[in-house]
């Protein structure tokens, strides 16, 4: 009977008569620790003022801009790549190819719309021949330098509008305006083979300057071409 009794004991009966000691200390320590903050979260932009956030972004589209003006072996341009500087750019020369000759009712579209396609779509081709040709650099970094190096295209429009205004038109306005911008289509040409050149293999480097070349020629005959509207 005894034994019968003992089976029938629930298994875990005795327990509720088991205390611990306060004088008994438990092992093991459950405590969250507070950490200190490492160097890695010292630099959060969620707690940042958003005019920190802006000041900090246009200081690195500034830095970019003199990567292209002063080209060197730096992948800066290509690490921290952004959308922004490409995006002003195409903005800004889209605005100064604006009040020209070609825009007419009777000559097609408007001209920003021409640039922007022109620019963007440009650069997808490019970036498309450098990826098919074994290039290492990735689709967006393809876009930041391409974008970025139209910064002296743009400046040679800002010049040639300044030159159209103080120089009646004719012949030496035009010679000017040739030698500024083939000085800067040479500029944005090297520039950005400056920046894609290494990513590329050795044997099939000209087969994605020849694309580039293109881009930036069509782009300043598009501003050499431009004549104010009477």
């Amino acid at each position: 009977m005894a034994e019968v009794d003992e089976a029938n004991k629930p298994l875990f009966a005795g327990l509720s008569d088991v205390s611990i000691s306060e004088d008994i200390p438990v092992e093991g320590d459950i405590a969250v620790p507070v950490t200190s903050r490492g160097a890695d979260d010292e630099f959060s932009t969620l707690d940042e003022p958003v005019k920190d956030t802006i000041l900090r972004d246009l200081k690195a589209v500034g830095n970019k801009f003199v990567h292209v003006m002063y080209p060197k072996k730096s992948s800066a341009l290509l690490r921290d790549w952004d959308l922004w500087g490409p995006l002003l750019l195409c903005v800004t020369l889209a605005l100064l190819l604006q009040g020209g000759s070609a825009d007419s009712k009777e000559d097609g579209g408007p001209q920003f719309a021409e640039v922007f396609v022109i620019i963007w779509f440009g650069s997808v081709i490019i970036t498309l021949n450098s990826k098919l040709l074994g290039g290492t650099i990735s689709f967006f970094q393809s876009l930041c330098v391409l974008g970025y190096c139209i910064l002296p295209l743009t400046v040679a429009m800002l010049v040639c509008r300044l030159v159209l205004l103080l120089v009646s038109s004719g012949t030496a306005s035009f010679v000017v305006r040739l030698i500024i911008v083939t000085a800067s289509f040479g500029w944005a040409t090297f520039a950005s083979t400056a920046f894609l050149a290494d990513s590329q293999p050795a044997n099939r480097k000209a087969l994605v300057v020849y694309p580039v070349f293109l881009f930036y020629f069509v782009i300043g005959w598009m501003i050499l071409t431009f004549s104010p509207s009477p």
